[in-house]
C-alpha cells in the first residue's frame, strides 16, 4: 500500500463513521418520535381517528301539539311526503329530473335549484326535490321508481293547521331559522337543515316547550363521509303538548260570524277567566306561512286595508265609546255626585265654556235617570256626569276593572291601552288637562283606549258581581279548580244599577240593541252598545247634515262596538265584538254578538243535557 492509498483508506473509513453516525442519529429521532406518536400521544390519536371515522348527527324532536280545551288538534304535525335526488345514482341528472316533471311539477327555478344543489355537495348526499305532496302524487311517483334512476321517496314529518284562518292569529305558525335566530339561541337544533321554530302566537311565545329537545345517532362514516353503520342512537324528546282553554267550535263560530269584515270577538268565562274565543278577521292561512308563502300572496295581506296580519282582539286599540259609560256610572255612583233617581234633562246638546258637545240623538232624550241613560245611551246625561266626578276617580274605576292592563295572554303584541289621566297629559303632550277632555272621556272618546280582550275583562267583571277575574289562555289540569277571584270593593248596589240598565238595552223596547234581544227565556242577555267615531265632525258638516256612516267611504265610518253577558237570570259568559268602520255599534256588532252569545248557550246547554243522560244511563 502506497502512502497516496494509505491516506484515502483513512479518509474513506473517517466519512463512513460520520455517515453511519448519522445514520444512527436519524435512526434514533425516527425511533422516538414513532414511540411518542404510537405509545406516549396514543390517546390523543386514538381520539382524532375517531372523530374522523365517527360523525354525531342530531335527531330532530317531534314537535308538541297544540290543542282546544277538549283536546282537538289546533297545531299538529302530520307525514310530509317528499321527494329527494341521489345524484351519484342517477346516470343523467337532467334526464331523471325531466322524467320526474311528468309526475310532479317542476319550474325552471326548481330545476336551477336543484342542479346547484348536485354541484355543490357530494353526490351520495340527498337532494331536496319536492315536498309537502298529496299522497296521490308520491304514490303516482312510488309506482314509476323503476324509471326514476337516483329518485328516493322519503316520508317526514311537517307542521299542519287543521283550522286554518280561524286560528291563525292565535296559534301562529312555524317558519325557518333566521339569522337573527341563530344569534338569540345556543340550541344545535336550530343549524338543523330544514328546523322550522315558532314566528308568530303560541307556536311563538311558547316555543320552549313545544320544540323539545334533541336526540344523537352516532354513525360510522368512510373517508368519504358515507355512512357505513350507525353505533349508538339516543332518541329525541318531543315537545310538550300545549291545552288552550279555547273552544274550537265557539271560535270557528265567532270567525265566521264575522266573515270577512275587519273585525274582532272575545269570549270569556266571567267566573275562572277562561277564554272561549279570540277570533280576529280577515286572517290567512299559517299552513301558507308554513310551507312557504309567495310573493303574491304576502303583497296582498300587506296590502289590504282591513289589516288580516294584525292579531285585533289583543292589538288593535279603540276608543270604547259608549261601552265606557259603565264605568263613569260607577266612579259617579261611588263618589256620590249622582243618585239612582236623579235626572239630567238632555235637549241633544252641552255646553260646556264656549265649546258643545252634542248628543248622538239630535233631539235628545228629555229627562233620564242612570238606568234609563245607560240603556238608550245618552250622552249628554254621562256628559254632566263625567265633568262632576273627574278624570281621576273615572280612571281608578276602569283600572279595577281591567282597562289600561296587560294580561300576558301568551300571544305576541298584547296592547296596554290607554286610560288618560290630568299626569298623562301634562307628560306625553306638554299642556293641561281640559274639562272638555273629561266630557269626551265620558262617552270613552278622546284619548280612552281599550283592545276587545280589555272590554271582555271589563264586562266579565261587571256580570260577576264585581270580581277581578283574569283572562286566561292556557289550560289547567282538569281537577284544576280555581279560587274565586278577589272582590273590587264595589258596590254591590250601585253594581245591580248598571247590570240593570244593561240588561234594559237588550230587552226594554226603548234599548239601543231592542232589535238584537233574544227571546227564549232561558237565554236572554245585556249587553250595551257603542259607537265610536274615527274623525272628528266639523261645525260645517254639522250645520249642513251629517251623513249616515253608509254615504261614508268605508275607512271614515264609526267603528261599531258591543260588550254583553249571559244568561240574563245566572251569568256565564261575557263577549265583547268590535267591527272596524262597521257603524253603529246596534246595528253592526250587537247582533253579532247575540248570535255569539246564543251559540255559546245552546251549546252550554246541550253539554249539559248530555251529561245528565250520561250520570243516569
Amino acid at each position: 500500500m502506497t502512502f497516496s492509498d494509505e491516506v484515502k483508506y483513512k479518509t474513506y473509513t473517517r466519512r463512513a463513521t460520520i455517515v453511519a453516525g448519522g445514520m444512527m442519529v436519524l435512526s434514533s429521532a425516527l425511533v422516538g418520535r414513532m414511540y411518542y406518536l404510537q405509545v406516549v400521544s396514543r390517546d390523543q390519536y386514538e381520539l382524532l381517528a375517531d372523530e374522523n371515522r365517527i360523525s354525531l348527527r342530531l335527531l330532530a324532536p317531534e314537535r308538541g301539539k297544540i290543542l282546544d280545551r277538549y283536546g282537538r288538534p289546533l297545531a299538529l304535525n302530520r307525514s310530509d311526503y317528499r321527494i329527494n335526488l341521489i345524484p351519484e345514482q342517477a346516470d343523467d341528472v337532467r334526464q331523471t329530473l325531466n322524467t320526474l316533471a311528468r309526475y310532479i311539477p317542476l319550474t325552471e327555478r326548481d330545476y336551477s335549484r336543484i342542479l346547484k344543489a348536485v354541484k355543490r355537495q357530494r353526490s351520495f348526499l340527498p337532494v331536496a326535490v319536492a315536498e309537502n305532496l298529496d299522497w296521490e302524487t308520491f304514490a303516482n311517483v312510488n309506482i314509476n321508481i323503476p324509471d326514476l334512476p337516483g329518485i328516493q321517496p322519503d316520508v317526514g314529518t311537517t307542521r299542519y293547521y287543521p283550522e286554518k284562518e280561524n286560528f291563525a292569529h292565535l296559534v301562529g305558525y312555524v317558519g325557518s331559522v333566521s339569522e337573527t335566530d341563530l344569534g338569540q339561541g345556543e340550541d344545535p337544533l336550530l343549524e338543523l337543515p330544514g328546523f322550522k321554530i315558532g314566528k308568530n302566537g303560541i307556536e311563538r311565545e311558547l316555543e320552549h316547550l313545544l320544540r323539545g329537545q334533541a336526540g344523537n345517532s352516532r354513525v360510522e362514516v368512510n373517508a368519504l363521509g358515507r355512512v357505513i353503520r350507525e353505533l349508538s342512537r339516543q332518541d329525541s324528546q318531543p315537545g310538550t303538548d300545549i291545552r288552550l282553554t279555547i273552544d274550537r267550535d265557539i271560535q270557528n263560530f265567532a270567525a265566521g260570524r264575522l266573515r270577512d269584515q275587519s273585525a274582532a270577538a272575545v269570549v270569556m268565562d266571567i267566573h275562572n277567566g277562561d277564554v272561549l274565543a279570540l277570533a280576529s278577521t280577515p286572517a290567512f292561512d299559517p299552513n301558507d306561512f308554513n310551507l312557504g308563502i309567495s310573493q303574491k300572496k304576502w303583497n296582498e295581506l300587506v296590502n289590504d286595508q282591513r289589516k288580516p296580519l294584525i292579531n285585533k282582539p289583543v292589538t288593535g286599540q279603540y276608543p270604547p265609546g259608549s261601552t265606557f259609560k259603565m264605568i263613569v256610572a260607577l266612579a259617579a255612583l261611588e263618589d256620590g255626585v249622582v243618585r239612582e233617581e236623579e235626572k239630567i234633562f238632555c235637549n241633544g246638546k252641552y255646553q260646556l265654556g264656549n265649546h258643545t258637545f252634542h248628543c248622538w240623538r239630535r233631539q235628545g232624550h228629555g229627562h233620564m235617570n242612570l238606568v234609563d241613560a245607560i240603556a238608550r245611551s245618552c250622552d249628554v246625561y254621562f256628559f254632566d256626569v263625567a265633568r262632576r266626578v273627574g278624570i281621576e276617580k273615572i280612571r281608578r274605576m276602569a283600572l279595577r276593572f281591567g282597562l289600561g292592563e296587560r294580561y300576558g295572554l301568551t300571544v305576541p303584541g298584547e296592547a296596554r291601552g290607554l286610560i288618560p289621566s290630568e299626569g298623562w297629559k301634562l307628560a306625553t303632550q306638554g299642556v293641561r288637562w281640559q274639562g272638555g277632555d273629561t266630557v269626551n272621556a265620558g262617552i270613552g272618546q278622546g284619548y280612552v283606549l281599550a283592545t276587545p280582550l280589555q272590554l271582555a275583562v271589563m264586562t266579565a267583571r261587571l256580570a260577576n258581581g264585581g270580581r277581578a277575574v283574569v283572562p286566561r289562555l292556557l289550560s289547567g289540569a282538569k281537577d284544576d279548580i280555581l279560587a274565586p277571584a278577589e272582590k273590587l270593593g264595589v258596590s254591590p248596589y250601585h253594581l245591580k244599577l248598571v247590570q240593570k240598565g244593561m240588561e234594559d238595552v237588550m230587552n226594554d223596547p226603548r234599548g239601543t240593541a231592542f232589535r238584537s234581544r233574544i227571546r227564549d227565556k232561558n237565554m236572554m242577555i245585556a249587553g250595551k252598545t257603542g259607537t265610536s267615531q274615527v274623525r272628528r265632525i266639523s261645525k260645517a258638516e254639522r250645520e249642513s247634515g251629517i251623513r249616515k256612516n253608509e254615504e261614508k267611504p268605508w275607512i271614515e265610518r264609526d267603528h261599531a262596538i258591543f260588550v254583553g253577558y249571559g244568561p240574563l237570570d245566572h251569568p256565564r259568559y261575557a263577549v265583547s265584538v268590535l267591527v272596524e268602520h262597521g257603524g253603529g255599534g246596534a246595528s253592526g256588532a250587537a247582533p253579532v254578538a247575540r248570535d255569539i252569545l246564543e251559540f255559546v248557550m245552546q251549546q252550554d246547554r246541550e253539554r249539559k243535557q248530555e251529561l245528565g243522560k250520561e250520570r243516569r244511563a
